[in-house]
């Protein structure tokens, strides 16, 4: 069966003078799906989000959305998109139903459909009880869900989530996530998501697909599980004294090959395992047979945190890291360093599928 992608990225470069925020990255988003963009600050992220949204121009490679050039063909680009951003982009003047309803008559949504469209989002995102209060009273996690309903007014084919819960609480985060797997598994109208973000739990929880970003390139790409396979598992033992603590690093290091890390404090001894068959029965058996006294051990996967650490901390001497800004990235020589991209203009009509 042919694979067709929403979000389809080839050797994609953006340079701003000689500070390189993009250096040949690639991406693969299959329809249907949510891929995580992963990557530390200066990664190219939010660069990369502002070109497939056509805020900015490429300077190498190419890029396809929705199966339209997003250079060639812009305007096709932005009538099946949507975009959220770090900041609600809601007007807090206005109560959450005028805000939709402003964002429909935009969109080119008027009259009737426009008020049906604003209704049926807010009840969707759970805002009903509280659509006809001035946003401006709203909690956080509520206008960033009013936000995320502006930007699905035109059931946009592929959306832009931009670091979406910066900033949230962990309760208001968890209803963003619910609301954004809600969205792909219930499979409106073909919506696909493109996710950045530093939240590692974010990615690991609404992620098909995650790919490492790190200086303007992809490093890694995989299921979050594929992903964590590839450093292995992490043991942990808890020694009785400190001057078990040598002992027990190397018992870990001869079953593993790994370098142990070691706590004082906690009186701990970590390493990474990347032997599948190392069972925890096999790693206590060896300690108890050296003579170590041990009050705690454990053998678990590694974390989303954990695999992102290791793709990201190896930097090599001839590539240094992009200039920081406000964002951690560059803006385009002349332009305001915005604090968010807003939502780009749609059409009201539907637009004909075109192959990738």
């Amino acid at each position: 069966m042919t694979t067709t992608y929403a979000v389809l990225s080839e050797g994609l470069e953006k340079s701003y003078g000689e500070v390189h925020a993009l250096r040949g990255l690639d991406l693969a988003v299959p329809e249907g799906t949510v891929c995580g963009l992963l990557g530390p600050n200066g990664a190219g992220k939010t660069t990369a989000v502002r070109i497939l949204t056509t805020l900015t121009a490429p300077t190498g490679g190419r890029a396809l959305v929705a199966g339209h050039d997003v250079t060639r063909d812009p305007a096709l680009v932005r009538r099946a998109i949507g975009v959220t951003g770090q900041y609600a982009s809601v007007d807090g003047d206005l109560t959450g139903r005028e805000n939709l309803r402003l964002f429909a008559r935009l969109a080119g949504l008027r009259g009737h459909a426009g008020r049906a469209r604003a209704d049926e989002l807010l009840e969707r995102l759970g805002l009903t009880e509280a659509a006809d209060r001035v946003s401006a009273t709203w909690s956080g996690g509520m206008r960033r869900r009013l936000d995320l309903a502006a930007g699905l007014i035109t059931r946009p084919r592929v959306l832009f989530l931009d670091e979406p819960t910066t900033g949230l609480d962990p309760a208001a985060r968890g209803q963003i996530w619910e609301a954004v797997r809600e969205l792909v598994d219930k499979g409106d109208e073909g919506t696909s998501v493109l996710l950045t973000t530093q939240y590692l739990e974010e990615a690991d929880r609404l992620a098909d697909d995650i790919v490492v970003a790190d200086r303007g390139r992809a490093v890694a790409t995989g299921t979050p599980a594929e992903l964590k396979a590839r450093i292995g598992a992490h043991a942990e033992v808890t020694v009785a004294a400190p001057e078990a603590l040598a002992g027990a690093a190397v018992v870990l290091d001869q079953l593993t090959g790994g370098r142990p890390v070691l706590d004082e404090e906690r009186l701990t001894v970590g390493v990474t395992v990347p032997e599948a068959g190392l069972t925890l029965p096999r790693i206590i058996r060896a300690l108890d047979a050296a003579g170590v006294a041990v009050t705690d051990a454990s053998l678990r996967p590694p974390t989303l945190d954990e695999v992102f650490l290791r793709l990201t901390q190896v930097r090599t001497a001839h590539e240094p890291a992009a200039q920081p800004n406000k964002r951690n990235e560059p803006d385009e020589p002349g332009t305001p360093n915005e604090p968010h991209a807003p939502h780009p203009p749609h059409a009201p009509h539907e637009i004909e599928e075109h192959a990738a």
